[in-house]
């Protein structure tokens, strides 16, 4: 890689967003003429950024993340990034960002078919253009006037389900596990041959002349053939000593399996109970939580933020607040985490309580004066319109092939951000508004009742069983434990709510021209010890699409009666029906909805919080049986 090192450094863009859901820390990212792999914490460099050095701050997230990860995190961090890239292409700007590799190792010449190491010197690389950083190529030298081909990744590699990712031994493959008879690091050839029978890609040895299909390395048939994994992370340059004990499986770059995100987010609302200032001490701990007495608070104080957020306050009222705040902490006991960390529990305190916190910069809601519409009193007993969100997500961890588990965290094995405990997490922030709807607790508890012991309740809860069974059982190798076989299962009054925020979202998309996709969800549905029954609708796009005013307007009195109208009205009736209506789980199947499909109740990835699972229209309009449906009327 020492010629790549004479060229620019600046390969392309991504949002910071992106680097929550798809273009995280060991992901591979498809640029326009090859592909990079995002390396670890441990090369991400902050040291040039001065005073651009932005910590993101939000207490409840990062104690969150403490419990999942390690209690050496101490700070969440957007990407490295300083201004001035379009303005000074040769500045420090342009040097500064996340860090990649190129990979796949392997790459392929679209002339020649040649297939050889990026580190071979068989091909060289072109990023001499300072404001055009996607045209960056790696070609190769070859026919008639040896022109510049354009060179590809080779697309196949290995991963396993402890997160391991490796190169395609392509030259071991093509000599069934020895070496070349003539030379010990022969060039190969990949010619894809096309077809319509899965892959046809010849791998051939142009020393030796030998030669195999890579069909002979695919399917459950053939992954015995494979090698042993060598516990490889790619993104942290380190091997397993002992290799690794799981079975490795044939990718494709570009495989939707390859990299799943395991994340955290959380609403930046005040401490339910807590007053103005106790509200800022927990937002601002970061900046106060080394000040050692109050003999050092006006040097504090001559800081940013604490500068000009503590203004109101004189430094007893302000030292006691940290006091307070710091034995808070320590009184708090330490237990092992059975699962995720309740980060739900405050923000419905916030958006339930009779009275809502005064308007800040990362908060603001306000109720109409006249309460809910009365034409809606018997669908909803309070709509909060969020004028002002800050939701903060931050990033653990990420698997392979397995997605992580909503409500198991140690289901999938997840693979390591640093190769040392870190000290920091990648964190990215998004401001948007919101609508909050709550439904009547009268109202769903006499629908539960009703539908407890249903058919249709039954087949899910079952499906839920199987779902777990077959899941931990294919990954793990190992017998399923019967006392966990519903642990996590979100009871009826999930699906209800869940179903009826997917109605909303798909409604409001084709009202008011928001993409769906800018949308997203928070289901607050509670446990059976403490049943809530909230729906948060809130856009989480990193531009002006969530913040112009549009999503928090449909919250007035004669738009959401029409909203509420419409969504309800069109749920009743699905183009794929009767198959979507007739949808019900049944053993074997393990699928986890009922009448819901692409059509009626799907929505994007990253606007469903649990993956368009737990979706089911009888239980909120009447499709087949009216006892089933919670609205069996629209307003």
């Amino acid at each position: 890689m020492a010629e790549i090192s004479r060229y620019r450094l600046r390969v392309g863009a991504v949002r910071p967003s992106h680097l929550m859901f798809t273009s995280g820390v060991g992901s591979i990212v498809d640029l326009p003429n090859f592909s990079v792999l995002v390396k670890g914490l441990d090369d991400w460099r902050y040291d040039k950024l001065g005073e651009n050095a932005v910590v993101i701050t939000e207490p409840r997230l990062l104690a969150a993340v403490q419990t999942l990860l390690s209690k050496t995190v101490r700070e969440l961090r957007p990407a490295p990034w300083i201004p001035g890239t379009d303005t000074n292409p040769n500045g420090d700007a342009a040097r500064t960002g996340v860090p990649v590799m190129p990979f796949p190792s392997w790459m392929r010449c679209t002339a020649c078919n040649l297939l050889a190491r990026v580190d071979s010197q068989a091909f060289g690389f072109e990023n001499d253009k300072p404001r055009k950083p996607h045209e960056a190529k790696f070609f190769h030298e070859c026919g008639r006037g040896n022109k510049k081909r354009l060179v590809v990744g080779a697309r196949f590699l290995l991963g396993c389900t402890a997160g391991h990712l490796d190169d395609f031994p392509y030259l071991e493959f093509v000599h069934h596990g020895g070496s070349c008879p003539v030379a010990p690091k022969p060039n190969l050839l990949m010619e894809d041959r096309g077809g319509n029978i899965g892959a046809n890609v010849r791998i051939v040895c142009q020393r030796c002349h030998a030669d195999r299909n890579i069909r002979e390395a695919m399917g459950q048939r053939n992954r015995d053939k494979l090698p042993r994994c060598r516990g490889r992370h790619p993104h942290l340059g380190t091997f397993s000593p002992a290799g690794c004990d799981k079975q490795p499986h044939i990718l494709v770059v570009g495989a939707s399996n390859q990299w799943f995100a395991q994340t955290l987010s959380a609403l930046a609302v005040p401490q339910g109970g807590a007053s103005e200032l106790e509200a800022k001490v927990e937002r601002f701990w970061a900046n106060l939580q080394h000040v050692p007495g109050p003999q050092m608070l006006p040097y504090a104080r001559s800081m940013p933020p604490v500068s000009f957020e503590f203004e109101k306050w004189d430094d007893e009222q302000l030292w006691a607040a940290i006091e307070r705040h710091r034995g808070s902490l320590e009184a708090a006991p330490e237990k092992e985490a059975e699962g995720y960390p309740d980060l739900l529990t405050p923000e419905w305190q916030v958006f339930s309580g009779a009275t809502l916190p005064k308007p800040d910069d990362d908060f603001t809601a306000r109720r109409d004066p006249d309460g809910v519409p009365s034409l809606l009193k018997g669908f909803y007993s309070d709509v909060v319109q969020a004028e002002r969100l800050r939701e903060v997500r931050a990033m653990i961890g990420f698997t392979r092939l397995d997605a992580p588990d909503p409500e198991d965290p140690n289901l999938v094995t997840r693979a390591p951000l640093s190769r040392s405990k870190p000290t920091w997490v990648p964190a990215s922030e998004v401001r948007g508004e919101g609508i909050f709807l709550r439904l009547p607790e009268d109202l769903l508890m006499d629908w539960e009742a009703r539908v407890a012991d249903s058919t249709a309740i039954r087949r899910h809860r079952e499906a839920y069983g199987r779902f777990r069974e077959y899941r931990y059982s294919a990954r793990t190798g190992q017998a399923f434990d019967e006392d966990s076989r519903y642990r996590g299962w979100p009871g009826p009054r999930y699906y209800a709510l869940h179903t009826l925020s997917h109605l909303l979202i798909r409604t409001i998309a084709l009202e008011c021209g928001y993409n769906s996709a800018s949308l997203a969800e928070r289901i607050y549905a509670g446990t059976e010890d403490d049943p809530r029954g909230g729906i948060l609708i809130y856009t989480a796009v990193p531009d002006a699409e969530g913040t112009l005013g549009g999503l928090v307007s449909l919250a007035e009195p004669d738009e959401l009666v029409r909203l509420t109208r419409r969504a309800l009205t069109e749920a009743r009736y699905c183009s794929s029906d009767p198959l979507c209506a007739e949808r019900l789980p049944r053993k074997p199947e393990d699928f986890l909805h009922g009448a819901a499909c692409h059509v009626c109740l799907f929505v994007s990835e990253t606007t469903c919080e649990r993956g368009n699972r737990f979706l089911d229209r009888r239980f909120v309009v009447p499709i087949d049986d009216t006892d089933l449906a919670i609205f069996p009327e629209v307003p």
